[in-house]
């Protein structure tokens, strides 16, 4: 190739790359106008998604891909057994939506196929399994996340995740911003053929605004007394800066409430320092630092197959467990030995979200003594308890 013709194109791509950022710091400039409209029109409260008294509440199961079906069916005769009062009085169903799979995916060509979207948008909550991403192989360009796209198409900004380990003291609870961030532009970036590539990241005032306020709610509704703002912001001067200042602008709101900020790294830190851990109870982050600072707190507490995760917007929640697919488990039959609990954790955040305390409590009391049992068996080998053995524990204890 002549170095005209490469200097061309590199200025057709330079070119696409400042009409593609246009065009994103227009669509950004739109959403944060929606969310201003919304926030006027709706303050945030406590119960900022659904109301889901006077009604039948349909619960959609959507197993995934790898393992998900597996621990999906455990999870569906849980739930059964947990419910049947209630699914037997018509206050609630259960909806299972199959084909939620990567092979669907990709014969769609879209990150959801509409068929799947239409079943989801008709349940009032989802609990979902592990979703698997295509990677750059398999020629899917056009599809993304899974988990991001389904956060975005409802909205869902608030990535709520609890650690608890009661006898070191530790109860922690997560607000990660689940919209915005690296994550919502991810797919967008732009790539100069042979000489670099850039990939964006948004933080809006009313994204941020929404999740502290999420985050400084929960915490006056609970008794907390502590929450920490986490970023990276002698760095990430113009996001991460405004991330912290709007929090702590937020924070003026609640004055009865300590609020401290950390640097992710030291906070990264923190959580492995059994002299201070204990003294955190509620923290808001952006997107990324979310995704990776929960992980090592659901290791902390045991692994990331002990920990749920709830995905919470205005007028839809989505429960999930927070590890992968595990598509080597299944490559190596092995995968009725997965792990259901991280989902159990789910299905119990769920049912605390849709109104049913007395069950969840429940169920999280028959997963601590079902975990007291076989989780030091639950090795995701060959000769370990098998995910129906531990279902069955946490059923025999309802």
């Amino acid at each position: 190739m002549s170095k005209s013709t490469y200097s061309t194109e590199i200025e057709h791509d330079i070119a696409a790359a400042v009409q593609n950022f246009e065009s994103m710091l227009r669509e950004q400039v739109a959403r944060n106008e929606r969310m201003r409209s919304e926030r006027a029109a709706e303050p945030m409260s406590t119960e900022f998604s659904g109301n889901y008294k006077a009604k039948q509440i349909i619960i959609g199961t959507a197993g995934g891909d790898g393992i998900g079906p597996i621990i999906m069916r455990e999870v569906e005769a849980v739930l059964n057994t947990l419910l049947r009062d209630r699914l037997a009085g018509g206050e609630v169903a259960l909806r299972p939506i199959g084909g939620f799979t990567l092979e669907n995916r990709l014969a769609a060509g879209k990150t959801v196929p509409d068929n799947i979207m239409a079943a989801m948008q008709e349940c009032d909550v989802l609990l979902k399994g592990p979703t698997t991403t295509p990677n750059a192989a398999m020629n899917a360009a056009n599809i993304e996340s899974a988990n991001v796209y389904l956060r975005k198409a409802f909205d869902l900004f608030a990535n709520v995740r609890p650690v608890v380990i009661p006898e070191e003291g530790i109860d922690w609870t997560f607000f990660r911003e689940n919209t915005e961030g690296e994550y919502a532009l991810g797919s967008r970036g732009a790539y100069i053929r042979g000489e670099f590539a850039v990939d964006f990241k948004v933080t809006t005032d009313e994204g941020t605004r929404r999740i502290a306020r999420a985050a400084y709610e929960y915490a006056r509704a609970n008794g907390k007394k502590r929450v920490s703002i986490i970023t990276k912001a002698n760095i990430m001067k113009k996001t991460d800066g405004n991330f912290l200042n709007i929090c702590r602008e937020v924070a003026e709101d609640y004055p009865e409430i300590e609020t401290d900020s950390w640097f992710i790294d030291i906070m990264a830190a923190n959580l492995v320092n059994e002299d201070i851990r204990s003294d955190f109870e509620v923290f808001v982050l952006p997107n990324l630092y979310g995704d990776i600072i929960t992980d090592e707190a659901a290791q902390i507490q045991g692994g990331v197959g002990t920990a749920g995760s709830a995905n919470i917007g205005r007028n839809y929640a989505i429960f999930e467990a927070i590890h992968g697919s595990a598509p080597r488990m299944i490559e190596e039959g092995l995968g009725e030995y997965a792990n259901p609990a991280s989902l159990l954790k789910a299905a119990s955040m769920m049912l605390s979200h849709v109104g049913y305390a007395a069950e969840s409590g429940k169920l999280e009391t028959a997963l601590a003594a079902a975990d007291e049992k076989l989780g030091a068996r639950m090795t995701g080998l060959a000769g370990g308890a098998t995910c129906r053995e531990y279902a069955n524990e946490v059923m025999s204890r309802l």
